[in-house]
């Protein structure tokens, strides 16, 4: 069962991209994403795409330009998420086929993501907008529009977010930090899943 978690492994090293890829898919998070300020990112990307991309959705974050969209992809990348949004690296992601999420925080920016090709929204950071900030902004989004609630979303308040609309969430440092043991990640993994299993009833 696919779950609409997103893993954000910011400061992944390549030498722990397997592992950690097989720790968060055995856990049941199938969506994976390697931010671009991490050590060798598109390095990790490959190794994740070559040994989980058949059954994993994986890709980068903090993406900014559409030069590293081009990068990306190269590597086999299928994801990209951005903090901002940036209507050029949004309409680079949509013309390669692949999925984009751009952060947006106000409705101004989550139509002009719409309206270049993103395939959902990062409500980032979702700590400052909290539920009652999605809810508002739900008010005026197309139907169907798929918004993930990214920073300060978490298994202490799935629940909260899932009533307020969150169609899926990203988390980060909830779940992986570098130099974390393989058997923690795992454990917090499942500790997630579990929770939004619970959340989502």
């Amino acid at each position: 069962m696919s779950r609409p978690i997103i893993a954000i492994l910011r400061g992944l090293h390549p030498s722990d991209a397997a592992s950690t890829g097989q720790a968060l898919i055995d856990a049941g998070i199938d969506k994976i994403e390697v931010p671009l300020n991490s050590p060798d990112p598109l390095e990790s990307i490959g190794i994740l795409v070559e040994k989980f991309g058949d059954r994993a959705l994986i890709g980068a974050g903090t993406v900014l330009t559409t030069d590293q969209v081009d990068g990306v992809a190269k590597v086999g990348g299928r994801l990209i998420v951005s903090p901002n949004c940036d209507p050029d690296v949004i309409s680079r992601t949509h013309q390669l086929g692949l999925e984009s999420w751009p952060g947006i925080f106000t409705p101004t920016e989550a139509f002009a993501a719409l309206k270049a090709g993103a395939s959902g929204l990062k409500l980032f950071p979702g700590a400052l907008a909290g539920p009652a900030g999605l809810s508002a902004l739900r008010a005026v989004l197309p139907k169907g529009t798929l918004v993930y609630a990214v920073g300060g979303a978490g298994p202490e308040n799935f629940d909260q977010w899932i009533k307020a609309s969150a169609d899926g969430f990203g988390i980060g440092s909830a779940l992986f930090k570098p130099g974390m043991a393989i058997s923690e990640v795992a454990d917090l993994a499942a500790r997630i899943v579990a929770a939004y299993d619970e959340a989502a009833g």
